[in-house]
């Protein structure tokens, strides 16, 4: 069993940033993978960005360049940086971590709006 609790999210103006943070119960040195999905309003929740435990990562095309996912095995805690942010960009995004099963956290809402 892992609880993920999700931090950083919020408010912010196109081109801005935001860094958030997931962590997690116990070690997560050998979860694998973890990674941050998000929801938009009246769309499918779709995968962002993917981190193994070997530090290998992958990203939705729309984020590429703009978003950089991290772990910190020490801290027990996955982030996502996020820059250039888009108005499209706004929904809730969820933590996930893959540990025999799928585990969830309950989201952070991000809001990009001028």
């Amino acid at each position: 069993q892992v609880q993920l609790v999700e931090s950083g999210g919020g408010l912010v103006q196109p081109g801005g940033s935001l860094r958030l943070s997931c962590a997690a119960s116990r070690s997560i040195v050998n979860i694998n993978p973890m990674g941050w999905y998000r929801q938009a309003p009246g769309k499918e929740r779709e995968l962002v960005a993917i981190i193994s435990s070997g530090g290998r990562t992958n990203y939705v095309d729309s984020v590429k360049g703009r978003f950089t996912i991290s772990r910190d095995n020490a801290k027990n805690t996955v982030y996502l940086q996020m820059n250039s942010l888009k108005p499209e960009d706004t929904g809730v995004y969820y933590c996930y971590a893959h540990d025999f099963r799928s585990y969830w956290g309950q989201g952070t809402q991000v809001t990009v709006s001028s």
